[in-house]
């Protein structure tokens, strides 16, 4: 392959390996470091035909940025960042930037294995998919099953999961199978405005719409039968649940309000942005403080919101079965962040560890085996990485491998990757083409409105085996066993 440019024609892309690209740096564009693609020959021509590596290559241009900017093979255009983008900045030097995090902050995904097999499943597929549609709340501005009085939001923003379970919605357990807990230390709900605490106080326990969804899937092959028994999947055929869905409008609310603040400091501080989407303030600003706070709190939103739709999934299922989810074995696997920024401890090039704030806008942290931060179950094989598809394609799950924490700052990929407008995809399908082609595939779908079918066609997204295949190829995370969907419920 002959040398890439970006879409605008600004930066030049050039080919290192079969699968490792860069973006070399510029100092006449401003660029403090290099931009590195891992990618696919097909994957990065997909990333050409956006603003992706525009995006990337406007990142290498924040202050106190290191190392190297890193798109991932499910990169694609967003909000200042690209989606599939991790970027590392200096804590005393450096800036935080909310573009960096996205509108839906701690969008991220959680994985539930039961003990239940396809066979047991049988003719209560729709049933029970009628039964979580009705259970969960779905759709755009769509309402959680109670309200949260401001005291208990408040308290909610401050414990995450931990608020959920303790007033019973979960097993103690889940809370140990969290990134981070499931409850960020340093949220503060003061730095949150009235408006996002109003949107968030009706939406705790919803499944949003989007690319957001709760599927029925099955285990269709093992890879790492050592690591799978260790996270509960030990047969092909088991069945699984996965939800994927963030911080609802509380998030969204944040995001705004401070892209506003970060907008205003940026020129108080003298930034000079290469873009204005990527309006940032110093780490050690008050307005990074609060941002940081804010942010943390929405962290703790999401994760709660999933815990809740953990509690309502095991309900749904115990009345289809009619047996409790202790005797179906309904254990959370693992839940996942791809929209967060915290402080971590990485090395840089080949220095000793520091502090940096990692911004991982639409990835996943895939940190190998004897990290501290990980759980004790998982200790000596690594973090669960859960990769979940489009509507009708497979996910993933893998193990974070040690050659994360050089080549990504222990990240990798958080889904497909969207390859086509929600506009395009409607544009290009009918409701009643893309259900058919889901039933082909075994698939049984309900979803509050047309659009959230059409807008989500399993074509509107790249492969995620092919996005898969490249981390698994460069050991950031390899692969552990593939999930498809039996049963999907939509906004």
């Amino acid at each position: 392959m002959s040398e890439l440019l970006s879409k605008s024609g600004s930066y030049r892309i050039r080919k290192i390996s079969d699968l490792i690209f860069q973006i070399e740096k510029d100092e006449s564009k401003g660029m403090k470091v290099p931009v590195t693609i891992y990618a696919s020959d097909s994957l990065i021509s997909k990333m050409i035909n956006d603003r992706t590596l525009d995006q990337a290559g406007n990142v290498a241009t924040l202050p106190g940025v290191v190392k190297h900017v890193v798109v991932l093979p499910d990169g694609h255009e967003g909000y200042g960042f690209p989606v599939g983008g991790v970027a590392a900045t200096d804590m005393d030097e450096g800036v935080v930037s909310p573009g960096g995090v996205g509108y839906d902050i701690n969008c991220g995904v959680r994985l539930i294995k039961t003990g239940l097999s396809t066979s047991d499943l049988g003719p209560h597929l729709k049933d029970l998919v009628n039964e979580l549609f009705r259970s969960i709340p779905t759709g755009v501005g769509s309402e959680g099953a109670f309200r949260l009085t401001t005291s208990e939001l408040d308290e909610l923003l401050i414990e995450g999961t931990n608020w959920a379970v303790e007033h019973g919605y979960g097993w103690q357990q889940d809370k140990e199978t969290c990134e981070e807990g499931g409850m960020m230390s340093g949220a503060d709900p003061t730095r949150v405005s009235e408006v996002a605490k109003k949107r968030g106080a009706i939406q705790l326990g919803s499944l949003g719409s989007g690319n957001h969804f709760l599927e029925v899937q099955k285990v269709d092959k093992i890879y790492d039968p050592l690591a799978a028994s260790s996270m509960g999947l030990d047969h092909e055929g088991q069945i699984t649940i996965l939800v994927h869905c963030g911080s609802r409008g509380f998030g969204h609310q944040v995001c705004s309000d401070y892209l506003r603040v970060s907008e205003i400091a940026s020129k108080k501080y003298g930034f000079k942005l290469a873009d204005r989407e990527l309006a940032c303030v110093p780490n050690d600003s008050s307005e990074g403080n609060d941002y940081r706070s804010a942010m943390f709190s929405s962290l703790n939103f999401a994760w709660c919101n999933r815990q809740m739709i953990t509690h309502w999934t095991r309900k749904a299922f115990e009345r289809i079965f009619r047996a409790s989810d202790q005797a179906l074995e309904m254990e959370l696997v693992y839940d996942v962040s791809h929209n967060i920024a915290k402080i971590e401890r990485h090395s840089v090039n080949g220095e000793g560890t520091r502090d940096l704030v990692i911004h991982r806008k639409g990835a996943t942290r895939a940190f190998p085996a004897q990290m501290p931060e990980l759980p004790a179950r998982y200790y000596k094989i690594g973090q669960p990485v859960i990769i979940p598809g489009s509507m009708g394609t497979a996910s993933w799950v893998l193990k974070g491998n040690r050659k994360s924490l050089n080549l990504s700052f222990g990240s990798t990929a958080h889904g497909a990757g969207r390859m086509m407008s929600r506009s395009a995809a409607k544009r290009m399908h009918s409701v009643d083409e893309v259900k058919k082609t889901l039933e082909m595939r075994g698939v049984y779908i309900r979803s509050s409105t047309k659009d959230g079918i059409v807008e989500e066609a399993p074509d509107a997204y790249k492969d995620v085996d092919a996005v898969v295949d490249v981390s698994d190829s460069l050991g950031i995370a390899t692969k552990v066993a593939r999930l498809v969907p039996l049963g999907v419920i939509k906004g």
